[in-house]
């Protein structure tokens, strides 16, 4: 059985995504594939604010979709860091794996989504310095994770990894990435720096990003068509990553368009225009593949489909790398003001957001299925013994904060300390609800057990 197999689970025998499962603790399952939804989720706003065409109401759902990307990020990351205290060997496994290891690419560009999605579509609702700032710091810490994973993954793969020729598959691009979103994304900082060395240092970076990505993306696009031709489609739960590919793809338009636009405010002349009709030139023909691609990918799927496509969370590969289809499709009706670029990146970003909503039902199902187990508590791996449930505790009191903080500044005009402190005082009386259910749930569970007759 190939390392591909791995990804191909039978929703018969998942009790959710939260769920334990072959003797696994709870969150044993929990690995940087899960920031995927965050991509997916940021990706939906972020795409949002980039079409060419004005749609009512559509910026102020792009906002509330970045909101729900900031609660997604936050929950991810306290679930990552719940791995880490109570699962280490499997959090530090990750990287020795054949599969899941490629998905380290996902929380640096879960990061950097969000980053990018703040100054996009947030300013209005936490202020033009925070968003920058946030954007700042996000963009920064998935910069230097992007860069350590595309180099370390692909090292690991090269070294100690278990590859056969049937081992390729979209995931492989995912370490790779990062910097190419690192490169998209960089330009919307430049203006905010100071003018010169500081400039000039961060097109250049964002540059030397996009070509770094470029030519990976293409040596592994290569092995994953090769795969395809020499030993077919592989495992159904594989399928959905064939669109990763759009991702380097789009991202990869996006970013010559984000540079180019730049360029001549730091460049002198006729520098900075050649870099922006390079930008141009070499948009339209990735598109033009970008396409050819999508077709053979819905194609894949829809063969897969009639004959069982079973939910992974390799779902939120329809999302992520169509979103930047979209961006870069934006990008190019901005730079020529052709209409076929204009009327494709619609088509494109409502395919984008049917793809996210099928995804996001079927990824809350999934995890819905796994809550009831999970209240059972955690073990530690550490100790051998079981958590009181003060994780999960943690887990619903922040997202009520987080709820009553964006629910007052969405309906008030109250200062953020006030908005905080409003959702502190929940956070608190959320604590002390769920503690009280959970004593009650224990007593209660000990109370079945004692009074059990004992089998003869």
């Amino acid at each position: 059985m190939g390392p591909l197999a791995e990804l191909t689970v039978d929703a018969r025998d998942r009790g959710g995504l939260l769920s334990e499962s072959a003797g696994q603790p709870v969150f044993g399952s929990v690995g940087p594939n899960w920031f995927a939804s965050v991509m997916g989720t940021g990706i939906v706003a972020n795409a949002a604010a980039t079409l060419p065409v004005d749609i009512p109401g559509l910026l102020v759902a792009a906002r509330m979709m970045w909101l729900l990307a900031v609660v997604l990020l936050i929950f991810v990351v306290v679930a990552t860091a719940l791995q880490w205290r109570y699962n280490p060997t499997v959090a530090r496994g990750h990287l020795e794996d054949p599969v899941m290891s490629h998905f380290y690419g996902a929380p640096a560009m879960a990061l950097m989504t969000v980053g990018a999605g703040a100054m996009l579509v947030g300013q209005p609702l936490i202020g033009p310095a925070a968003a920058v700032g946030l954007n700042a710091a996000l963009w920064t810490c998935g910069t230097v994770l992007g860069l350590w994973t595309a180099v370390v993954v692909p090292y690991k793969t090269m070294t100690s990894h278990e590859v056969r020729g049937d081992s390729p598959f979209g995931g492989w691009l995912m370490p790779v990435v990062p910097p190419m979103v690192s490169a998209a994304t960089g330009p919307l900082l430049i203006p905010h720096l100071p003018a010169g060395q500081w400039q000039l240092t961060m097109l250049v970076a964002c540059a030397a990003m996009f070509g770094l990505t470029l030519v990976a993306s293409l040596v592994v696009i290569a092995l994953i068509w090769g795969r395809l031709v020499r030993h077919g489609v592989g495992p159904a739960a594989t399928v959905p990553t064939l669109w990763i590919v759009l991702g380097p793809l789009g991202q990869s338009i996006t970013a010559a368009h984000t540079i180019g636009v730049a360029a001549p405010e730091i460049l002198a002349e006729p520098s900075g225009t050649i870099v922006t009709v390079a930008g141009v030139v070499y948009g339209i023909p990735m598109w033009g593949f970008a396409m050819v691609w999508a077709a053979i990918a819905a194609a894949l799927t829809v063969r897969t489909a009639r004959t069982g496509l079973p939910f992974t969370l390799t779902w939120w590969s329809f999302t992520f790398p169509v979103g930047t289809v979209v961006t870069g499709t934006s990008g190019l009706a901005a730079a020529t003001g052709a209409h076929l670029f204009t009327g494709a990146a619609v088509v494109f970003y409502a395919g984008l957001v049917g793809a996210w909503c099928v995804v996001a039902a079927r990824t809350a199902r999934a995890a819905c299925s796994g809550c009831e187990r999970y209240v059972g508590g955690m073990v530690d791996q550490k100790t051998g013994t079981k958590d009181s449930g003060g994780t999960m505790t943690t887990l619903v009191a922040v997202f009520a904060a987080l709820v009553v903080n964006f629910a007052i500044d969405g309906l008030t005009d109250w200062p953020w300390y006030v908005r905080w402190a409003c959702g502190l005082a929940v956070a608190i009386a959320v604590t002390l609800m769920w503690s009280g259910f959970r004593r009650r749930r224990a007593a209660e569970s000990q109370g079945t057990t004692t009074d059990r007759p004992s089998r003869p």
